[in-house]
């Protein structure tokens, strides 16, 4: 099947897609209803295991989004274990070097592209119904990835990280790029914004996507209109929350007005 997360990017569209921590696939089909492009199944941080990661997938295929899972490390088993549940993409975290960047394009591709595990009786090939040859060339053409920069030595060694074959994105890691800077969280300090405005620059001057993550409206529109194409946008478990919580507000703050009328 076409990856149309990926058509969207080649053809210079902007996509936006949330992370997710939650287990269920109620919480993918509500967001693929919502319009979101794609969504980010997390399996570095929170409770996520690769069966509930399966069933996440397969809501995404069912409401039309891409399902792309964030790997917990720069593993050939669990890219490979992501995408044999028909990811996709993966997303791959602290990648510093070109060497780290090429270990995640061979762990992704099929060979003569790569170093892939060959199984056909999975799911991203309907458990042997495709045929194999078809299988292998479909899912080299296909598969998304994606590399996180979110740290100091991988912004020094992006320009060849840049140039490493078969990386669809280069995505910036704020938070994590915040820490190895040494301000913690502080994702608006001038000095992260400089790298990432770096990373976005010498990204785009070698024709590779430029992905990041906010959870700020104002934020993702400042970073789409500065040249980024693959949008993270926030978390499930904030986006709940900050929406129960405005609401929350809203009906305390008008029953306290209700009152005050009542009482007058």
């Amino acid at each position: 099947m076409t990856n149309k997360l990926q058509l969207m990017l080649q053809n210079g569209g902007i996509a936006v897609g949330p992370f997710i921590k939650l287990t269920s696939p109620a919480i993918v089909e509500i967001f693929g209803h919502a319009g979101f492009d794609f969504v980010v199944i997390d399996t570095e941080h929170g409770p996520m295991n690769i069966e509930s990661a399966e069933n996440l997938v397969r809501a995404a295929k069912l409401v039309g989004i891409t399902p792309i899972i964030r790997v917990r490390s720069n593993d050939p088993s669990l890219i490979s274990r992501a995408l044999d549940i028909g990811a996709g993409g993966v997303q791959v975290p602290q990648v510093s070097t070109a060497e780290q960047a090429k270990s995640v394009v061979r762990a992704s591709r099929f060979a003569p592209d790569g170093e892939r595990g060959v199984c056909c009786y999975v799911r991203a090939a309907s458990y042997s119904h495709v045929n194999k040859h078809t299988y292998f060339k479909q899912a080299n053409r296909d598969i998304l990835v994606i590399v996180h920069i979110e740290g100091a030595e991988g912004v020094a060694n992006l320009p060849d990280i840049v140039t490493v074959e078969g990386i669809d994105v280069i995505f910036i890691g704020p938070y994590d790029l915040s820490q190895s800077l040494g301000i913690p969280g502080e994702v608006e300090h001038p000095l992260v914004i400089g790298k990432m405005q770096q990373i976005v620059k010498v990204a785009r001057k070698a024709g590779v996507v430029v992905g990041t993550f906010v959870d700020d409206i104002n934020a993702a529109k400042k970073w789409m209109n500065a040249g980024i194409q693959y949008v993270s946008y926030s978390v499930d478990v904030g986006i709940l929350y900050k929406a129960s919580f405005g609401l929350v507000k809203q009906l305390k703050d008008d029953q306290a007005g209700t009152e005050a009328i009542m009482l007058t």
